[in-house]
């Protein structure tokens, strides 16, 4: 195919050799699959603001740090310098969390590196080889899609262990392996403790990926992740380790907190031991 032109630095310089065609378009970035020397990637092409759809990004936004006070003033006065700089930090921001993420263990493509709004990454791909299927095109069993659930509220725990949330996380942001879930799409990622719509934002991840998974496993409609999540991030208590239950009672005093924790953690321990149960009768 033709070689988009934002595309063409990158070929000019060796980085990509060729690409291979268009994999999918959405409201921040067009998606290509390219030949890199041996290995096949993708290159995220990222759309300039004024073309992108990706409403309310002033939120997303709040709490990022800009460092140099020149190009802080510049984006404050919205110049084309500044507007460059947004762009640059909106960019860095899903590089920065894909290197994070995939520390924290969660399961993010492998990124190589972001030239000129260019994102050149790891294809994710199903068994036979090709690009995998989102979570919206893909049906499972109910088993199936308890295992999943419960992989992605590990990885949304792990986030905001390191003090990040997704920010707009939902079937269409997750790829579909035969490991099971990937996490793509983080420009929008949020400073957990710097965004005053971090609570909100949490939640809507949490409940968009529970309403998701609950078609398959009815069950997980009645519980609350996200409300128990961040009771216990709240705490500074909340760690890679932590289990989960799904359960959470809401508090009939204001600054009631501790029996809200207290509930948290004797239904936690309840789910250690049925797991340890488990364990011992394998």
């Amino acid at each position: 195919m033709k070689i988009p032109k934002r595309i063409q630095p990158l070929v000019d310089d060796g980085i990509v050799d060729n690409v291979l065609r268009q994999l999918m378009s959405g409201k921040e970035a067009t998606v290509y699959v390219v030949q890199c020397g041996d290995e096949v990637r993708c290159a995220k092409v990222y759309k300039e603001a004024s073309k992108r759809s990706f409403k309310n990004a002033v939120l997303y936004n709040e709490g990022r740090k800009v460092r140099n006070g020149r190009n802080a003033r510049a984006m404050q006065k919205g110049s084309k310098f500044g507007r460059e700089q947004q762009e640059e930090i909106w960019q860095n921001t899903e590089v920065d969390a894909l290197y994070k993420f995939a520390d924290a263990g969660i399961r993010v493509p492998t990124p190589f590196g972001c030239f000129g709004g260019v994102l050149i990454m790891e294809l994710i791909t199903d068994a036979d080889g090709f690009a995998a299927p989102r979570l919206n095109d893909v049906t499972m069993t109910e088993e199936k899609a308890l295992t999943d659930h419960a992989k992605v509220m590990d990885y949304v725990v792990r986030m905001l262990s390191v003090g990040v949330i997704h920010g707009d996380l939902s079937e269409f942001n997750v790829l579909v392996d035969e490991e099971g879930p990937v996490i793509i799409d983080l420009p929008q990622a949020v400073d957990a403790a710097g965004n005053n719509n971090a609570k909100k934002m949490l939640l809507r991840d949490v409940n968009n990926m529970t309403q998701y998974y609950s078609q398959f496993a009815p069950s997980l409609a009645a519980t609350r992740y996200g409300d128990e999540i961040w009771a216990i991030f709240e705490t500074g208590e909340l760690t890679p380790k932590t289990v989960l239950t799904g359960q959470f009672i809401d508090s009939e005093v204001n600054a009631d907190v501790d029996t809200v924790l207290n509930e948290i953690n004797a239904a936690r321990e309840e789910e250690l031991d049925r797991l340890d149960r488990m364990s011992d009768s394998e």
